[in-house]
């Protein structure tokens, strides 16, 4: 990775209080690359029980946003500059994952992409959102 650490990306994910509160998990980082996941709780699904948008854009952006940190220079943060989401079908399952990746890293702005999928009872996945953003370090 470019200046940032496994350990650096995971201290930071541990102060993030929004994805502390949806019991987040960081599982995985590698250079360009942040997989992330979230179990769908009564607190964090909307009305039909389903994964509420707010918990599947909160995931992905924070995904996406790590994938940038890990190619930023040492000492930087990250945040987001915008972001699209299409949802593009109910997160009916167990648990959101996450996979954040860069497209194009620059020397100010970052694009990064961003599926999310939903984990099934029966272990199955499907895409349930696709993300695109930029991002700025800080």
């Amino acid at each position: 990775m470019t200046g940032i650490t496994d350990a650096r990306i995971r201290d930071s994910f541990a102060r993030q209080g929004l994805m502390d509160s949806f019991g987040a998990r960081l599982e995985q980082v590698s250079s360009g690359r942040v997989l992330l996941s979230a179990p769908i709780t009564a607190a964090s699904s909307q009305q039909h029980g389903f994964a509420h948008a707010g918990l599947t854009f909160a995931l992905g952006d924070s995904a996406s946003g790590y994938a940038a940190l890990t190619q930023m220079a040492e000492g930087a943060e990250v945040m987001t500059v915008e972001m699209k989401i299409n949802l593009i079908a109910p997160g009916d399952g167990l648990r959101l994952w996450a996979h954040g990746e860069v497209v194009k890293p620059g020397r100010r702005l970052f694009v990064t992409r961003c599926t999310v999928e939903v984990e099934r009872p029966d272990g199955s996945r499907r895409d349930v959102a696709l993300l695109q953003g930029t991002m700025i370090p800080v």
